[in-house]
């Protein structure tokens, strides 16, 4: 299993806008990715493709969380799954 901590960089965090991209990217990939807030056990990971559970995380400006798959390209779609949370969503 590969696994990614990624600082949210959107304004607002993991609500509305962001967490949609998000979840539409997630949606995207051949692998199953989950998400969990760093300081979270790993049996607490949602699936990362759904808006709802992205919302419900309570991700803000600035939290790590973690993002985990698994499977053949799991270690390079973290990468461009990390990307996007790296990057300010509320701003474009």
């Amino acid at each position: 299993m590969f696994e990614r901590k990624v600082i949210i960089a959107s304004r607002v965090g993991l609500h509305a806008r962001p967490a949609a991209i998000f979840a539409d990217a997630v949606g995207r990939v051949p692998v199953e990715v989950t998400i969990a807030m760093d300081a979270e056990p790993v049996d607490d990971a949602m699936d990362a493709s759904s808006i709802l559970s992205l919302m419900s995380l309570g991700a803000a400006h600035g939290d790590v969380v973690v993002l985990r798959a698994e499977g053949a390209g799991a270690d390079e779609v973290l990468e461009s799954l990390a990307k996007i949370l790296e990057t300010d969503l509320d701003a474009e």
